[in-house]
């Protein structure tokens, strides 16, 4: 079978088109296909699926083998593939695991992706909680260049009050209005040099704590994306939107799997 590369600012991921149903995978052999030495290497694989009343369904499994969340990120590299697949033009309708989403693809190639409303931001004392259609624990701090990814944010993606599912963790700087992002992702298990989810966590979770700060530009260490919301409330935001880039990186052939 025939698969696809992209990668949203460093977010890469494993494409395929399963509109004819055919495509079945177990979990050891998603986690093989995704493993950076044994496999292609992605942070993730979705399957891009028919659907009715939609252009397209997209079916999301983290580089674990187990189906995930929503991916921001993921969720703007498909909607390049279904373009280069003839699908859609320059707009998209599609489902995903936590419903449905439009997207719309720039002259530049940049695609805006409509998030869902985010209902409940939990703000405590050190850190805000809260679920872009993936949940997210947003620590800020002086600097994220200092801090240890992968062992701070595995410890917080481990304690038990966030078990058995754990969260994803980000770590945020406020740096002259805009925001510098860096995220351990769950069924990843280590740093990825953007996340889309999480950078919308960020955005929304700098609003809603500081109040006067509005950020909407946020740099991670894969490449810049724009997050742009209408506050609701103190403890929601609507009309969520992510925009970046989505490149297509390489296609090849699957001859077998083990």
């Amino acid at each position: 079978m025939t698969f696809y590369k992209y990668q949203g600012t460093g977010n890469d991921f494993i494409l395929l088109d399963n509109r004819d149903g055919m495509i079945s995978f177990t979990t050891g052999q998603i986690a093989l296909l995704c493993n950076r030495h044994m496999g292609i290497g992605a942070d993730g694989l979705m399957l891009l699926e028919n659907t009715a009343g939609y252009d397209f369904r997209m079916v999301y499994y983290n580089s674990d083998g187990r189906e995930s969340t929503m991916c921001g990120n993921g969720g703007r590299c498909i909607v390049a593939f279904a373009k280069r697949l003839g699908i859609i033009h320059n707009q998209a309708y599609f489902l995903a695991i936590d419903g449905s989403h439009t997207a719309t693809i720039a002259d530049d190639n940049l695609i805006s992706l409509h998030m869902n409303d985010v209902k409940d931001i939990d703000i405590y004392g050190s850190h805000t909680i809260l679920n872009t259609g993936s949940p997210h624990y947003v620590l800020f701090v002086s600097d994220v260049s200092d801090v240890n990814v992968y062992q701070q944010g595995r410890e917080i993606r481990n304690l038990q009050r966030f078990q058995p599912d754990g969260i994803n963790v980000n770590f945020v700087q406020i740096h002259d209005g805009k925001l510098k992002v860096r995220t351990y992702e769950r069924g990843v298990e280590d740093e990825t040099l953007s996340c889309g989810t999480g950078v919308t966590a960020s955005a929304i979770a700098a609003t809603a704590r500081f109040q006067g700060i509005f950020a909407t530009e946020i740099e991670t260490p894969g490449g810049h994306l724009v997050v742009t919301f209408a506050k609701d409330t103190g403890t929601s935001a609507k009309e969520v939107v992510l925009t970046g880039p989505a490149e297509f990186v390489f296609k090849g052939e699957i001859a077998s799997i083990g």
